[in-house]
């Protein structure tokens, strides 16, 4: 196929991807916002924490505050206590981030009341509160349910002393309508001198991104908290807002103008986790232990972080976030006029962003050279997310960065597939007729030696080693799902099978918690039986860090067993027609699966047979003979070994002084001098137990008693 139909069929999608781009962030745009915020969530977290305004205190309602105090809600006078000594400190104003909606039970005169008793003078904490108020710049709270919740609507309206003017509003509003005003009772509602609404409300993914910054009810505009707090500390009366024909544009106080969306609301532009404001326990304000400067002409939010008091957010930096420090960031946003925002123009930057992003990436695909091709698009995209990122932290722009990064990887994954099934054919030929019956890895050897007899079924002499978890039944039931034990069994597996090609291995197969491998095939490896070693010991130390890993995240050890032999096998492209793969079988596979199985006997970590020892080109392991055994389903008798690691560094507690008397112990048994075998094995055992001590003592007393004729030193195990 010619050059040019190649670029006219890439030149094709690229169109195609652009319309239907730009056709789904125009027709789409709320379907689409959840993946939006994520990737704005993640800039976000990149941009990481900024410095709060310390002109906003926050006092806390925490647990601290309810243990001392008592649970909530409080007896009122204690609130008005509270605010009695925020406004003694110089408070500049106070936002109350509580809603008090019903009358306070705990107050004397109502409980005189209700027993009955009207004419005794009592206190009124309700009254109490209300005076406080009235005497303190105090803003009070109140709360909108947004949708019909069922219950009576009540026929007091919230409080506010803010003119709200509006320009150039549309004939229908854009504005969030609730269904219902939970208000404070009315002897402190009108004590207040105005008021605010603390609703927020979060995106469909559960995080709060955004405030309202106005809500029309019952046909009356009223001001978020955070917004009334700042009107009032900014000594401003008016609040001006903006419409252009889809909605509210922008909200102005005084001097400042808060962008929002087309329904009003601010988008937060969060200074990082929680706690990035002054929180100070109510307690401490209650027992009058502050020092006034803390207080002293600031903006004073009173909420709460108390988890049973649910005024707990989600937010891009934490998933719970007390609500009261959301509305501390809104006013902390306003006063320093950083703002995050989505202005109507916007719309037509994101299509041109779109349009030239893709048509970048279209040019960067006609690269003849793929890897040069992928090289500059990582840079594009590297650099077209810095822009965004840039826009976003630096100028308060949000610019969609979803479309751009979809189209993109879209357009050149379809291209390059274009490329790659156009330019190499012949190579996809080949993979597509050894896919079904070779591995991967083994696939793309093929390609690079397609001329080779590399995959001929032939007899080859190879290493193999088995690996198996220890008490995998019992680690199985300690695990809480079946998914964390995939994730435990993932946590082993990865280094284990990194370690094994790190030494020129080649991974046959798993086999539940087992592991089979492989050295000297399809290709040769040069003293494959030290690397075959060399990876069983790397492994059985890495598995000493991960274990140590796993004990601090309170999860189960894992010990392994590996058995290792060296052989001529039967190696190649086995199984059936539709299915096979590169592998290897015969009685020194079966050898080396019977040498794993014999660590549970030995209580050894690695057990390799004669062969491979007599193999070894190094002697730097620490080894010793373990036995000469026959294994199930084998007459001839087999020497086998332990690896205790290298002579410099292992994990077994064996000197030379032991081991010269186990080496004498263990001729005089296959001498059948049992008594005096019997005594060196049980002095090494008392001086350091060990199962195999134990396996020959217990062997020795049964042959002092049971003395075997003909004995030739071979153990003979009936199970595998």
């Amino acid at each position: 196929m010619n050059k040019y139909k190649k670029i006219l069929m890439q030149l094709f999608i690229f169109v195609n991807i652009t319309l239907i781009s730009m056709f789904a962030y125009l027709k789409y745009p709320s379907f689409f916002s959840l993946f939006e915020n994520k990737l704005n969530d993640v800039m976000f977290l990149a941009r990481g924490d900024k410095t709060a305004d310390d002109r906003i205190v926050i006092v806390d309602i925490d647990e601290k505050s309810l243990q001392q105090l008592g649970q909530w809600p409080w007896s009122r006078n204690k609130v008005a206590t509270i605010l009695e000594h925020l406004t003694q400190y110089g408070a500049g104003i106070i936002g109350l981030d509580i809603v008090f909606a019903e009358k306070d039970n705990s107050s004397p005169k109502l409980v005189l009341q209700k027993l009955g008793l009207k004419n005794i003078a009592a206190e009124d904490y309700d009254k109490i509160l209300a005076e406080t108020i009235a005497a303190s710049p105090t803003v009070t709270g109140y709360v909108f349910a947004l949708k019909n919740d069922t219950l009576e609507k009540r026929e007091t309206l919230p409080k506010t002393t803010a003119i709200i003017i509006e320009k150039n509003k549309p004939e229908k509003s854009s504005l969030i309508k609730p269904y219902r005003a939970i208000v404070n009772i009315p002897v402190i509602k009108n004590a207040a001198y105005s008021s605010g609404y603390f609703n927020t409300i979060p995106d469909e993914d559960g995080v709060v991104r955004s405030i309202p910054m106005i809500m029309e009810y019952r046909g009356l505009l009223y001001p978020s908290l955070s917004l009334e707090l700042t009107r009032l500390a900014l000594g401003e009366r008016k609040v001006v807002i903006n419409y252009y024909k889809k909605g509210v544009e922008s909200i102005r106080i005084g001097k400042i103008t808060i962008p929002t969306d087309r329904f009003g609301r601010m988008i937060i532009n969060y200074r990082g986790r929680q706690h990035k404001y002054k929180y100070i326990s109510a307690c401490d304000i209650y027992a009058n232990k502050i020092d006034p400067k803390e207080i002293a002409g600031k903006i004073v939010l009173v909420g709460t972080t108390a988890a049973g008091l649910l005024d707990l957010r989600s937010t891009p930096f934490d998933s719970v976030y007390p609500g009261v420090e959301v509305h501390a960031t809104a006013i902390d946003n306003i006063l320093n006029q950083e703002f995050l925002a989505r202005p109507s123009w916007i719309i037509g930057f994101d299509i041109v962003d779109i349009f030239l992003s893709l048509s970048i990436a279209f040019g960067l695909l006609l690269i003849p050279n793929a890897m040069l091709s992928f090289t500059f698009l990582t840079l594009f995209i590297t650099g077209l997310l810095f822009m965004h990122y840039y826009t976003m932290t630096e100028k308060g722009l949000l610019i969609n960065t979803l479309f751009p990064l979809a189209g993109i990887s879209f357009l050149f994954v379809i291209g390059e597939a274009v490329n790659y099934f156009l330019e190499s054919r012949q190579k996809e030929r080949i993979k597509q007729k050894f896919a079904t019956k070779v591995s991967p890895a083994v696939v793309e050897e093929l390609i690079a030696n397609a001329d080779s007899d590399t995959f001929d079924v032939k007899e080859k002499e190879i290493t193999i080693l088995f690996s198996d978890i220890r008490d995998f039944t019992s680690i199985s039931e300690k695990m809480d799902s079946a998914k964390s034990l995939i994730n435990l069994l993932n946590e082993y597996m990865t280094p284990m099978v990194d370690i094994i090609t790190k030494y020129k291995g080649t991974v046959d197969k798993f086999i539940g918690d087992a592991i089979m491998a492989y050295w000297n095939a399809p290709t040769d490896v040069q003293d494959h039986p030290d690397k075959a070693l060399q990876s069983a010991i790397e492994q059985i130390l890495r598995l000493e860090t991960l274990n140590i890993k796993l004990s601090k995240e309170k999860k189960p050890n894992i010990n392994i067993g590996i058995g290792i032999n060296t052989g001529v096998s039967v190696v190649g492209e086995m199984g059936s027609i539709g299915r096979s793969d590169y592998t290897c079988i015969g009685d020194s596979v079966n050898l080396a699966s019977r040498a794993e199985g014999l660590c549970k006997v030995y209580a050894s970590k690695i057990i390799l047979s004669e062969y491979t020892k007599k193999m070894l080109k190094k002697d730097n392991y620490f080894l010793r003979e373990l036995d000469t055994v026959r294994v199930k389903g084998k007459n001839k008798p087999v020497t086998i070994y332990e690896c205790m690691g290298y002579k410099e560094k292992h994990w077994v507690n064996f000197n030379e002084n032991d081991t010269r008397i186990y080496t004498e112990a263990l001729k005089l048994y296959k001498n059948s001098h049992f008594k005096e075998a019997k005594k060196l094995f049980t002095r090494l055992n008392n001086a350091n137990v060990q199962k195999l001590y134990t396996i020959y003592i217990q062997r020795c007393e049964y042959y002092i008693h049971n003395r075997p004729k003909d004995f030739d030193g071979v153990f003979t195990f009936t199970n595998k």
